[in-house]
């Protein structure tokens, strides 16, 4: 492999450092945005003001998580990645099938979410302090079927980042090949 002219060697094999940066911030705050959807949101009692409370900081990190992930989409799209790690034409299709399924659904769960609420009387209140007034109808049909597709994509996405993390294992471990060094920071 051949580095360009202005990045070394070692660099040329590496993702950039705004890619890297953006990759890992969205991963930790896919997961905690996850956890928090399971484990913590669900157990407040509807209909109280702690759940309105919560529920509005979910949808508001929920945005600030769509919007980094179209700003990743922007990067990728105008930044070619590394050249890939040697691997089995199979894998890299698989790998390639995975990462595209990952961001479809890492747009269509905010996405989702964002248009849920716009299907609700409550709409969003950004961080609990910006009220921003749905713009749809109080529909429960709507809501109710973006809702669905909300928490569908949010297993689908729990399966792939999954799925993700043990093909990373593979390589680290199995096959040794960097594939991580390409995307860890530092």
């Amino acid at each position: 492999m051949k580095a360009s002219a202005s990045r070394p060697a070692c660099e040329a094999r590496r993702f950039t450092r705004t890619a890297i940066a953006l990759h890992w911030l969205l991963a930790l705050l896919l997961l905690v945005q996850l956890a928090f959807g399971w484990l913590v949101l669900d157990d407040i009692p509807r209909n109280t003001p702690a759940r309105g409370f919560w529920v509005n900081q979910h949808k508001s990190v929920g945005l600030v998580i769509g919007l980094l992930v179209l700003v990743r989409l922007g990067w990728r799209l105008r930044h070619a990645p590394p050249p890939p790690v040697a691997m089995p034409a199979w894998q890299r299709r698989a790998a390639s099938l995975s990462h595209l399924c990952l961001y479809v659904c890492m747009v269509l769960m905010p996405l989702s979410g964002y248009l849920a609420s716009n299907f609700s009387r409550h709409g969003i209140k950004l961080f609990n302090i910006v009220r921003l007034p749905p713009w749809g109808s109080d529909d429960k049909l709507i809501y109710g079927l973006l809702n669905q597709t909300h928490q569908v994509t949010a297993v689908l996405l729990a399966v792939l980042i999954g799925v993700h993390v043990l093909a990373v294992l593979k390589h680290s471990f199995i096959d040794r090949d960097r594939l991580l060094a390409r995307m860890w920071p530092g």
